[in-house]
């Protein structure tokens, strides 16, 4: 599944970070979940929990996720815009969206003028907001 792929790399990437740090054991990890890529944040959250016993410094960190909420900037009349405000989508679209981002121009107009062009300013992708540890 694909929520597991990325908490694998949510905890490699903040062991190799604790590491950089020079900390023995991660405390906790902000995690920020874009709104675009649809993660399915209970079936993350236990991949994360499982995962980390893999990672001696980082059994007993605690994960904190959070949603990033979608905003877009119509490049034809300036509105900005949230998820709220579009159409619902349907399955299809929905899953094209979560692959790939990027797709939702092809089924997301601005509603304040009806311009497919526009820029997502935020909710993509996943990052890592912090990291704490112990040294």
């Amino acid at each position: 599944m694909h929520e597991w792929a990325l908490a694998e790399s949510v905890i490699k990437a903040a062991v190799e970070n604790a590491a950089e740090r020079r900390f023995k054991f991660l405390s906790g990890v902000g995690v920020m979940l874009g709104e675009l890529q649809a993660v399915d944040t209970e079936i993350f959250s236990f991949a994360l929990n499982e995962l980390r016993a893999q990672y001696p410094s980082a059994k007993d960190c605690v994960f904190e996720i959070r949603t990033e909420e979608s905003v877009f900037k119509c490049k034809a009349c300036g509105a900005v815009f949230g998820m709220s405000k579009l159409r619902k989508r349907t399955p299809s679209e929905a899953e094209n969206i979560h692959f790939i981002p990027e797709m939702s121009r092809g089924f997301m107009n601005c509603p304040s003028c009806g311009s497919p062009d526009f820029e997502i300013v935020s909710g993509r992708g996943v990052s890592i907001g912090y990291i704490r540890g112990e040294q």
